[in-house]
Order: structure tokens, then C-alpha cells, then sequence
């Protein structure tokens, strides 16, 4: 009896899914691909982007369309059949056309990779609206492959890619360009983005991928959390038993609240190990745990304790429990009682109201769908497509904020193109001075004249690049002609602003790409005295006297030495007759003031006997006192 009702609650299970897969309204992301060549095809048309691979979000990508014309379908390798689509050095990435069917989807585009592609095209066999190109349900068997693709991929319609192949077959050159700057719409300076994610560590290679990602996107995450950068909202995916079985074992072991909220046995078997109501309970908890952090204006705090608990209490290690969850919420800080209450009693036959909260929002609001698998990441209410990896999600999530509002974490090499590795990105470079003009960044490389050493190079990034302002010199010598011959350089280079490339004296050219050493001696500009004979230098000359003349080089003139050495004599004469009569004036004019300070004194004290002096008291009369005697 309990078995057949495990049976029908399989089927009331089954049915549940079914109704939900009819009603849900799954959105298929889109990006634009645009046909730039031949003219008679040129136009742009809907592609959807596939649920693998790493999608250049908030960028585009190049490329010229090839058709096999063996393995179409692309459900062999192409390594067996000797086939290559690996870009020649200058040439446009190559994009691969491919037909739909016979296998899936990611199969055909990791043989297409394997190859040497760019990206992939898959044209559909039916016509049909677009769908998702998503990974097989055998995820065991194909997780390898599926992990390692790299490049992204979409699906176009079938009329569009009869129209492709036609174009190929006639000989015309087909460039297309994929652009998926639509696919995370609204940039702004924040960038809000939510992981419907699990706890449950024990469902497989999904499970895995899924605690791996969030292990490695913990610190980005919270770098841009913390910075403001980004709002952040964890979720959780629950079911509902039926009503008719809310009562029965494998409800109560799946569920909580009286089977309004259900996860799956984490190993599929409900005889053993950890049951559904586990997952949902600890589910809870997490939720629970944002909430109170986010109160504390501390909802990093969420990253945390999420890959703390993987670490600490995982199902493997029979930990997987609220002892175990209580000792990291405390470890943390977080309050504790305060979670309790977040969650409520599970035994309560009421709802629960964060868990109903979560069922609320799997349903579709605006552009985006219905949320129906784990995990699913949502960035700006648009539904990620690609990889599940850091640099896959960190460059959808940096597409989000408008250029040059970008944190310095979406400008850092986790997030580089690599474009620049293939010629250069078709910039600008000097290799001499392994200088480049290509800068790789998370929207794709960009042909920018760099800054070196404080030098800041002029010019369209993709031709040409030259040094300006002060200090240009010192980069390859602002570009201009340098020699140094015998161990004596000159360079044309003049550090004055912009000033162009001047040959210095004593050469002459374009100071570009060449200077020319000057022959003073041949074109007379130098060395024109009788007496003299020159000799040309690199850069200069050297001129001499015959006999016992010296040269001048200021005056361009031969002296003689002997009465040079007069001069200098008489000269010295000079120079010592001057210093003494300097010497003795100085003498007389001290002797002079001196002796005149003495008579003044003099003068002053005789003066003082016979009449007041200013600032001296008047001294009494001799005559005065003799008389009164």
C-alpha cells in the first residue's frame, strides 16, 4: 500500500513538473547578429545565445562564416578528418555553421572548438521561434567537455542559415558580427544580479560546479558588494508536495510546513542518508542568514558563511546539520536568535513567509522567465547564459555598469580578451621598444595609445602612436633618429613639448629616419684661417695650426704660442700691479677715516670746556665762582 502511494506521488510529482513546464514562461535570451558581407545579405537578425560556453557579454566579435563540408552536423571530431578552422595571424576569427540534429547541442560545439573556432553558428533544422541551446540531461557522461568549452555559440533560424550556406556555396566572403551588448540591458552604475542557488552538496556534478563557483566568486563578490558596486540577492528553489499526500512519508521526509515546501532526497533514495526536509531546513537557514547580515548592512557576510558551512559541515562528513551551522553562525558574529525567529517552527501547518516569498518570485516578472532549474543566475532581471565559472560571470556582471563607471576589479587580467595575443589586435605596436596600442578588457581589446613613464603617445591607436609633451625623449627617443658611434650618441629627439625631430648640429636629414654627419671641412664651415687644416669628425671637426700657431675655435684663427704665453704674462702683471694699488687705496681711505674720527674727538672736548654741547650738561663758569670768592 505505501508503495503504491510512493508511486503516485511520482506521479503527482511528475505532473506538478509538466503543468509547471507548460504554464512557466521560459524567456529565450537574444542577442543581435549582424551580416556586414556580401552587401546582398548585409542586415541584422535574432540569435539565441546557448546556455554553455563563455558569452562576451557587454562586447562583440568579428568573424567570417565557414561551412563544412564534411561532419555538418559536427558530431564527429574534425581532429579525425584533418579539418582546421583556426585563424590565420591578420585574419578574422572564423565562425563555424553547423547543422542541428543527431546529438546535442554542446557536443557539437566542443568538437567545432576543438577544431580551432572562434565561435559557432548552429543553424536550426525546423522552422521554429528560437530556443536554448542547453546541456544535455546525461550531465554525467558529458560534464567534462561541457566544462571546458570556452567559446560561445547560438542558434539561428533556418531560413537565415539556408541564406548563410547559399552565400558560402556561391563563393562570396561572409562576415558577420555578434554583438551581445543587449543581453544584460539598462547599464547604469549598479549592477543588481541574484544566484538561485542550493545547499545541498551531494546531487552530483551540477552540485559540484555550482559549490565550486561560489567558493571562487566569494571574493569578487564581496569586493563588489562592499564597494557599492553591486546588489546582490541569494535565492532558493522549493516545491510543493500535493495536497492528497501531504501526509504521506515521503512527503513529511521531503518537505516542511505540512509539504508546502519540498526539495528532493539529496541522494534519490528515501530509505537512507539526508532527506529533502534537510535541504529546505538548511535552505531556510541561509536565507535567513542575508537577511539578518543585510539588517546588520553586512549582506557580504552571506558568501561567508555559505562556503564556511561547505567547508565545515558538509553531507560526506555526516555534519550536515544545525549544530554544525550554529558553530559558524557564531563564528561569524551573526546573531543567532535572530536567524531562529527568521525562520520559524517547520512543523507549523501555516505558510512560512520567506519560503513563500521565494516561491513568489520563481515566477517570471518582465523580460525575465520562469525559474525552474539550478542553478540560474539573473543579472539586471536578465537570465545569464554560459559558463558557471568567476571570469565568466564577473564579465556579464562588469557588462552591466556603464564604460568608465566599471570597479577596478572588472579592469583587471581575470577579465582580459586575450585578443591581443593574435596580431596584436590589429593595433598599433612597436616591437623594438615592446610598446603596443592593443589593451585588452572585458568588452574586448581596444586600440588606445598607452601612457609610459608618465609619456603620454598621440595618435589613432591603429596605424600610428607617437610620444608628445615633456619628457617624450626618454621613450625610444620620442621616435626620432639616434646613433652612437665610438661611444658618442647623438639623437635628433629635442625635449620641448611637441617639438618635431631636429638633426642636431652638425648633421643634417629628416631627423626621422635619418641624420647624416655633416663635412664642416668640404663645405667650408669651418677651419677657413690660412694657417689652419681640417679634419671632419662624426658629428663635429677637429681643426689645427702649422708650426707653433694655436687655434682658436671661437675666433676660427691661428695665434702664436710664444706671444700667446706673453699676453698671458703680461697679463698676470696685470692682474698683480692692479690688486696692490687696489690694496693700498684701501689703506689710505682707512688711514684717512681713522685719523679724522681722532681729530673730531679732539676738536669736541676743547669745544666742551666753553660752551654746552648737545645731549651735555652746561659746566659751571670759573670766573663766577672766583668773583663770589
Amino acid at each position: 500500500m505505501e508503495q503504491r502511494r510512493f508511486h503516485h506521488l511520482l506521479q503527482g510529482f511528475a505532473l506538478l513538473i509538466l503543468i509547471g513546464e507548460c504554464q512557466a514562461r521560459f524567456v529565450v535570451e537574444k542577442n543581435s547578429l549582424t551580416v556586414t558581407s556580401p552587401e546582398k545579405i548585409k542586415g541584422t537578425r535574432d540569435s539565441a545565445i546557448g546556455n554553455f560556453g563563455v558569452p562576451q557579454y557587454g562586447g562583440s566579435m568579428a568573424g567570417a562564416v565557414v561551412y563544412p563540408k564534411e561532419n555538418k552536423k559536427a558530431c564527429k571530431s574534425f581532429d579525425e578528418l584533418g579539418i582546421s578552422f583556426k585563424s590565420k595571424p591578420g585574419s578574422l576569427p572564423t565562425f563555424v555553421l553547423i547543422d542541428r540534429g543527431d546529438c546535442f547541442f554542446a557536443l557539437k560545439v566542443w568538437n567545432v572548438q576543438s577544431a580551432g573556432a572562434s565561435a559557432v553558428l548552429v543553424a536550426d533544422d525546423i522552422e521554429e521561434p528560437l530556443i536554448t541551446m542547453d546541456t544535455p540531461e546525461e550531465y554525467r557522461s558529458s560534464a567534462k567537455y561541457i566544462e571546458n568549452i570556452t567559446i560561445p555559440s547560438a542558434l539561428i533560424e533556418k531560413t537565415f542559415g539556408d541564406t548563410l550556406k547559399e552565400a558560402i556555396s556561391g563563393g562570396d566572403m561572409v562576415n558577420v558580427n555578434l554583438d551581445w551588448r543587449e543581453a544584460v540591458p539598462h547599464p547604469d552604475d549598479r549592477v543588481e544580479y541574484e544566484l538561485w542557488t542550493n545547499s545541498n552538496d551531494e546531487c552530483g556534478v551540477k552540485c559540484d560546479i555550482l559549490m565550486g563557483f561560489v567558493k571562487d566568486f566569494k571574493g569578487a563578490a564581496q569586493v563588489l558588494e562592499k564597494g557599492g558596486y553591486t546588489r546582490f540577492t541569494p535565492h532558493y528553489i522549493t516545491w510543493y508536495c500535493p495536497q492528497a499526500f501531504s501526509l504521506s512519508r515521503q512527503c513529511k521526509s521531503q518537505c516542511i510546513n505540512h509539504g508546502r515546501y519540498c526539495a528532493p532526497d539529496p541522494e534519490q533514495d528515501f530509505s537512507r542518508g539526508y532527506d529533502g526536509k534537510d535541504v529546505v531546513t538548511e535552505n531556510l537557514r541561509q536565507l535567513c542568514v542575508f537577511r539578518v547580515a543585510n539588517e546588520s548592512h553586512r549582506p557580504w557576510v552571506w558568501w561567508d558563511y555559505v562556503t564556511d558551512f561547505l567547508i565545515r559541515c558538509p553531507m560526506k562528513a555526516k555534519k550536515y546539520n544545525k549544530e554544525c551551522a550554529d558553530g559558524v553562525i557564531k563564528s561569524l558574529g551573526l546573531d543567532g536568535k535572530k536567524i531562529e525567529t527568521c525562520m520559524g517552527d517547520p512543523d507549523a501547518d501555516r505558510d512560512n513567509p520567506v519560503l513563500k516569498e521565494e516561491q513568489d518570485a520563481q515566477v517570471g516578472k518582465g523580460s525575465r522567465g520562469d525559474v525552474t532549474i539550478l542553478p540560474t543566475l539573473v543579472v539586471n532581471d536578465h537570465q545569464y547564459r554560459g559558463k558557471l565559472a568567476k571570469s565568466a560571470v564577473l564579465k556579464a556582471i562588469c557588462a552591466g555598469f556603464e564604460e568608465t563607471t566599471e570597479p577596478a576589479i572588472c579592469l583587471t587580467g581575470d577579465l582580459e580578451t586575450n585578443e591581443c595575443l593574435e596580431n596584436n589586435g590589429g593595433c598599433w605596436q612597436d616591437k623594438a621598444a615592446n610598446l603596443t596600442a592593443c589593451r585588452d578588457t572585458f568588452r574586448g581589446r581596444v586600440c588606445e595609445c598607452p601612457l609610459v613613464n608618465d609619456v603620454q603617445f598621440k595618435g589613432d591607436g591603429y596605424s600610428h602612436c607617437e610620444p608628445g609633451g615633456p619628457g617624450r625623449c626618454k621613450i625610444n627617443n620620442g621616435g626620432c633618429w639616434h646613433e652612437s658611434q665610438h661611444g658618442i650618441a647623438y639623437s635628433a629627439c629635442l625635449d620641448r613639448g611637441d617639438v618635431k625631430c631636429k638633426c642636431p648640429q652638425g648633421f643634417k636629414g629628416d631627423g626621422v629616419n635619418s641624420c647624416l654627419d655633416v663635412d664642416e671641412c668640404k663645405e667650408k664651415q669651418a677651419c677657413q684661417c690660412p694657417e689652419c687644416s681640417c679634419k671632419n669628425t662624426w658629428g663635429s671637426y677637429e681643426c689645427t695650426c702649422s708650426g707653433d700657431l694655436l687655434y682658436i675655435r671661437d675666433h676660427d684663427t691661428c695665434i702664436s704660442k710664444s706671444r700667446s704665453e706673453v699676453r698671458s704674462a703680461w697679463a698676470a702683471m696685470w692682474v698683480i700691479l692692479i690688486g696692490l694699488a687696489m690694496a693700498g687705496g684701501g689703506a689710505y681711505l682707512v688711514y684717512k677715516y681713522r685719523l679724522r674720527s681722532y681729530m673730531d674727538s679732539e676738536i669736541r672736548a676743547i669745544m666742551a670746556q666753553y660752551m654746552p654741547l648737545d645731549g651735555q650738561s652746561e659746566v659751571p663758569s670759573r670766573v663766577s665762582n672766583d668773583n663770589h670768592a
